[in-house]
């Protein structure tokens, strides 16, 4: 197997464990910690094919550093919305917040 296909496997592992964790729990923040897991697969995927194909010099970077803010940013609202409803409902169980209050 080469360098490529082994981070690829990886990445594809990553991306199902993410997967499986978001679709699976009932948790808010286990939810977003898989959703960050599956943003990390992207971003290793983005790596591997800068790394071992043969495109532009800085193109897979600049993909991860926007991945990476946008992850930040993901994660900054996942977290302030866990919060809201917390404060309202008392529980981040994600099937018994189905009603928000203003």
């Amino acid at each position: 197997m080469s360098a490529l296909q082994l981070c690829l496997l990886l990445s594809s592992g990553l991306f199902c464990i993410g997967l499986t964790v978001a679709l699976t729990r009932s948790n808010a923040i286990l939810v977003l910690l898989g959703v960050e897991l599956m943003l990390n697969a992207a971003n290793l995927n983005f790596i591997a094919f800068w790394r071992f194909g043969g495109g532009s010099a800085s193109a897979g970077v600049v993909f991860v550093l926007f991945s990476i803010a946008v992850a930040a940013a993901e994660a900054a609202i996942g977290l302030a919305l866990v919060i809201a409803v917390y404060r309202h409902q008392r529980n981040i169980r994600l099937q018994e917040a189905t009603r928000l209050k203003g």
